[in-house]
């Protein structure tokens, strides 16, 4: 490891021309970034190249966590901060990044980030898009990620929380947030038959109905405007294809039984 290299950024991104630039300039507060391009078809490692971001490709193949680690073995850093292309992040949060990466005596192995998701516009301040928690940053060789979907970094040691936030610049027209919808409960259904999980016509009835309760109700989903109505009810829809999806698939593996 290259010790003169005290933070490494790694940005995972495909076909995001628009956004990677953004991305990027977030992170120039760190030593190095790094591109993990999947076989994108417009112009995204070029703009990532003249970024001055070092860029590999690498099929994603439907395996995030695989990705992940595939960046963090590029990083040099004795730190890590994982970005996606439609993230940014925020002035407040660069700067307390950087104070707890050069702290000598800072306890931690690695922090949980706030992630705030803007929408058409308008950022959410409520419902599950406007509360998340990601493990984004920590010291690089305490763990790798797990899980082809929802993927998490398990990290040995210390965890921390930074006050600070980054914005999630996702799906910013309707078609795009339900195509990424089906897509993302494609993968959910796959990943949950793997683990073992069952589908039933009480989840797909009861579960979506839940959803939208937890985002719209009591997490707040309704301070949020129209917005949060149709997040909650956008991600109640996900919930709803997720369970059809593993039932679907159990049905196939009855049949082949």
């Amino acid at each position: 490891m290259n010790k003169s290299i005290n933070l490494s950024s790694v940005i995972l991104a495909r076909n995001e021309e628009k956004k990677i630039g953004r991305a990027i300039a977030s992170v120039s507060f760190c030593d190095e970034v790094v591109v993990i391009d999947d076989n994108s078809s417009d112009l995204t490692p070029n703009i990532a190249k003249n970024k001055g971001a070092f860029v590999y490709n690498r099929a994603l193949d439907n395996d995030f966590s695989g990705q992940r680690n595939f960046g963090l073995s590029k990083a040099k850093g004795n730190w890590v901060l994982f970005l996606d292309a439609d993230e940014e992040v925020s002035k407040d949060l660069a700067n307390e990044i950087l104070k707890k990466v050069t702290d000598s005596k800072n306890p931690y192995d690695g922090f949980y980030l706030k992630r705030r998701d803007n929408i058409w516009g308008k950022n959410l301040n409520y419902g599950e898009n406007g509360n998340t928690k990601l493990l984004r940053l920590a010291k690089k060789g305490n763990g790798e990620w797990v899980r082809e979907v929802h993927e998490t970094w398990n990290i040995k040691g210390r965890i921390g929380t930074l006050d600070n936030y980054f914005l999630h610049y996702s799906h910013q027209t309707l078609r795009e947030f339900i195509d990424h919808v089906n897509y993302m409960s494609t993968l959910h259904a796959r990943s949950n038959m793997k683990e073992g999980k069952k589908s039933t016509l009480v989840k797909i009835i009861l579960w979506p109905k839940l959803k939208f309760i937890n985002n719209y109700i009591l997490r707040g989903g309704f301070r949020d405007g129209i917005y949060g109505f149709v997040v909650a009810l956008i991600m109640s829809f996900h919930s709803y294809l997720a369970w059809s999806k593993i039932w679907l698939m159990q049905k196939k593996t009855d049949k082949i039984k």
